[in-house]
Formats: structure tokens, C-alpha cells, sequence
């Protein structure tokens, strides 16, 4: 595993040559294809080194990280072309990718805390130093204290169970081994994780600060930051696997009920880039619910929902972005009628809307039924409120794309240019995995 760190430690050092919009991408999608060819093991832990290794969990997160990383420099040639410090932007990116490296394939929950925390930064970096309105300094407010108040506790457990057991190899701690029976312990664990998914109640962070974030600050934090916190409660509840298992009812039905009335609200955003942001929490809160049920299929929905919101998320900000770049508006009202403006564009939003809303082919249409299968078993009264966040799902996706794409253009044809192929690689490359890893899947799970 300590190859692939260091050969993204390398890639850091070309953000500063000629030509490194392209150079950075194509070492970025080799570290890519080096990592796939790497012999993997369904049941172990393999190309262990010291504290890192990878199993079938940080397999498939380290991938969509590469992947979403390489996109995000593809997404970002406006600041390539403005020159607005590109090389330290890049160099932020490529930062930003090895911490995420070093998290997912850690065994050390002190380290695993240290590369969570230090994430934190690089995204904090974009968005203060490439968002566009000056409200991006309260959005980097609202990310750092959201996410640093809880933090600090979560450190103190670290050291609580290291007094316990004397280790903190993840997988040399038995939860038999630890004398917890205080519900304190377990709300501390798993509190930093509950804000970065976001549950519902501590989501208010993430709305603002994809708002104020540029394209890549936007696509790395839907595809991969949220996916943190649901990697990091799948260790922890290995470790916590039987303590006060009844608070984790509680947490289920907070989260169903806050996706309902998430879903709700995402039906009065008059901002597409809000309403995608809202529609990421709707589905991180089913994420949690069937996660926290500690099913086996709960915890593989999850996991799928995890990897397929990460590509068709960040598919939809890329959208959304287009037409910021060609109208300078995310209003509703004023990018009505892009049918007739942007008509190669359609498609690609019907294809992502109809993904978002887990329609067949998509990775999100297994994922979404073995989570409603597991929390229908772990609970029928659960039925009801699962059926109206489908419903509601499918109902903001279909708002957004009628309200988008039908009606009279506010703006006229002089403020148009044509879509790039760059562009159009860029929607490709997010759709083609997301649909196609839906073949794969019992590869995936094994």
C-alpha cells in the first residue's frame, strides 16, 4: 500500500511544471489503473504495510477518490485558464487526495483520526481561496466549527478505548475486551461522523458550503467527504457492535423523518445548486438508517448507495455548473428553456435526474433496495415513511428537470457558447461508471 501513497506524494510534485492541467490527470488516472490492478481478496485484508491496507470496503472509496480527483481538475478549467494559482490548486487537490488515501486504508484509529481531521483543510482551502462571493468566509465558518466541535471528543474516545485495550489497531479490538456500557462513549464515536454524512439536525453546514464552493470543492465534497462519515461509522460499529444498540432506533427514525422533511424542502429551492445539495442529504439519511441496522444488507445498500451518490451527485454539480458558466445564474426562474437552448444537454440531465431518483441500470437502484428491504425487516412501521422519501425523491429530481428544461429562455442566443468535449467527456466519465459498476456488483460485495 505504501507504493501507492508514495506515488501520490510524486504526483504532488509535477503541480508546479508547464503544461499540468493535462500531466497532473494523466498521473492521476495511471495511480488509477495501477491501483486496479492491484490483487485484491474478498474475505482478507491485502497489500498490508505497517499500519495501511486496503479490504473490500477502502478498495472501491480510494478508487472513487482517484477518480473524482482527476474529474475535479477536468471540471476546473476556468481557473486553468484565468491562471488563478492553478499549480497551488492542483497542489491542493492532489494533497487533498492523499489524505483521503491514507484515511480509507489506515488501520490505526489515531491515525485514521489524523487523516480524517486533516481532509478538513484542503476542502477549507478551496473553498475560501476559489469560491466566488464573499459569504464563502461564513460557509468556511460554518464547515470548520460544525465539524471541529465534535472532533475533540471523538479524540478523547480514541484514547478512552486505547486505555482499555491497549491497542488501536482496528482490527485487534474486541468490543468484548472494552468494559463500556455508557451511552456518553458511544455518542462521542460516532458524533463526528453523524455531522460530515450529514445527519439531519447538523446538516446546515453542508447547503452553505456547497453554495459558496467552486465546481471542485463542490464535486469532492458530494462525491467523497460525506462518504467519510459513513466509512468511518462501518469501522467504528465493528468495534461498538453491541453497545446500546437501542439508541440507534432513535438515530433511524430521526434520520427517515429528516429525509422526509429534507425532501420537502428541496420542492422551495429556487438555487439548483441547493437543491442538489439537499437532495445529497435526503439520501445520506437513508445511507444511515439502513447502516445503523447493522444487517448485512444494510450495510451493503449502504455501502452502494455511498459509492453510486458520490458519481451521480457530482455529475448533477457538474451540470449545474455549465449552466452557471454560460448564464453567470443558478436561478431556476432564469434557466428556464434549455430544451430549446441546450438541447445535447437534455439528455445528459435527464440520464442524471433519472439516476438520482434510483431509476434501473443505476448503482443507486440496488443500493436503495437492500436498504429498503433491511429497514422494512428491522421495522414495517418504517414502510410508510420510506415510501414518501421515494416518492418525494423522484418528485424533486422530475421539478427539477421539467422546470429546467421546459419554458421560454430569459436570455438570448448571443450569451450561449457550445458545449466542449471536454464537457461532454466530463458528464461521460461520471455517468459510465455509475451505471456500468451495476454489473459488477457481486464483485463489489463479495
Amino acid at each position: 500500500m505504501m507504493k501507492f501513497i508514495f506515488m501520490s506524494i510524486s504526483v504532488m510534485s509535477l503541480c508546479f511544471m508547464k503544461n499540468t492541467f493535462w500531466m497532473v490527470q494523466y498521473s492521476l488516472y495511471f495511480l488509477l489503473g495501477s491501483f486496479m490492478l492491484m490483487p485484491v481478496s474478498g474475505y482478507l485484508i491485502f497489500n498490508l504495510s505497517y499500519i495501511f491496507s486496503c479490504d473490500m470496503i477502502s478498495y472501491f472509496l480510494i478508487l472513487l477518490s482517484m477518480w473524482i480527483s482527476g474529474l475535479m481538475i477536468m471540471a476546473s478549467f476556468k481557473v486553468y485558464l484565468k491562471s488563478y494559482h492553478f499549480s497551488l490548486f492542483i497542489f491542493n487537490i492532489s494533497f487533498l487526495l492523499l489524505m483521503l488515501i491514507c484515511t480509507f486504508s489506515t488501520l490505526n484509529l489515531f491515525m485514521f483520526y489524523l487523516f480524517f481531521e486533516g481532509s478538513l483543510i484542503p476542502v477549507l482551502l478551496l473553498i475560501l481561496g476559489w469560491g466566488a462571493q464573499p459569504e464563502r468566509i461564513q460557509a468556511g465558518f460554518y464547515l470548520l466549527f460544525y465539524t471541529m466541535v465534535v472532533s475533540l471528543p471523538l479524540l478523547m474516545g480514541i484514547f478512552y478505548i486505547f486505555s482499555q485495550v491497549n491497542s488501536l489497531m482496528i482490527y485487534m479490538i474486541n468490543w468484548s475486551d472494552l468494559s463500556l456500557n455508557s451511552i456518553l462513549i458511544y455518542i462521542v464515536m460516532l458524533g463526528a461522523f453523524l455531522v460530515k454524512i450529514p445527519m439531519f439536525l447538523v446538516h446546515l453546514w453542508l447547503p452553505k458550503a456547497h453554495l459558496e464552493a467552486p465546481i471542485s470543492g463542490s464535486m469532492i465534497l458530494a462525491g467523497i467527504m460525506l462518504k467519510l462519515g459513513g466509512y468511518g461509522i462501518i469501522r467504528v460499529l465493528k468495534i461498538l457492535s453491541w453497545l446500546n444498540m437501542g439508541l440507534n432506533g432513535y438515530l433511524i427514525m430521526l434520520s427517515m423523518f429528516g429525509g422526509l422533511m429534507v425532501s420537502l424542502i428541496c420542492f422551495f429551492q429556487m438555487d439548483m445548486k441547493a437543491l442538489v445539495a439537499y437532495s445529497s442529504v435526503v439520501h445520506m439519511g437513508l445511507m444511515l438508517a439502513g447502516l445503523l441496522t447493522q444487517t448485512c444488507w444494510g450495510v451493503s445498500g449502504a455501502y452502494l448507495v455511498m459509492i453510486g451518490h458520490g458519481l451521480c451527485s457530482s455529475g448533477l454539480f457538474c451540470l449545474v455548473n455549465l449552466n452557471y458558466e454560460r448564464l453567470f445564474s443558478r436561478n431556476l426562474i432564469l434557466n428556464k428553456g434549455m430544451l430549446s437552448m441546450m438541447p445535447s444537454l437534455s439528455l445528459w440531465w435527464f440520464m442524471f435526474l433519472s439516476s438520482n431518483m434510483a431509476a434501473p441500470l443505476s448503482l443507486n437502484l440496488l443500493g436503495e433496495i437492500m436498504l429498503i428491504s433491511s429497514l422494512v425487516a428491522w421495522s414495517v412501521i418504517l414502510m410508510g415513511l420510506l415510501g414518501l422519501v421515494s416518492f418525494f425523491s423522484a418528485g424533486y429530481s422530475l421539478y427539477l428537470f421539467a422546470f429546467v428544461q421546459q419554458g421560454v429562455s430569459s436570455m438570448s442566443l448571443n450569451n450561449y457558447y457550445l458545449i466542449e468535449s471536454r464537457e461532454f467527456l466530463l458528464l461521460f466519465l461520471h455517468w459510465i461508471p455509475l451505471n456500468l459498476m451495476f454489473l459488477g456488483v457481486d464483485y463489489m460485495l463479495y
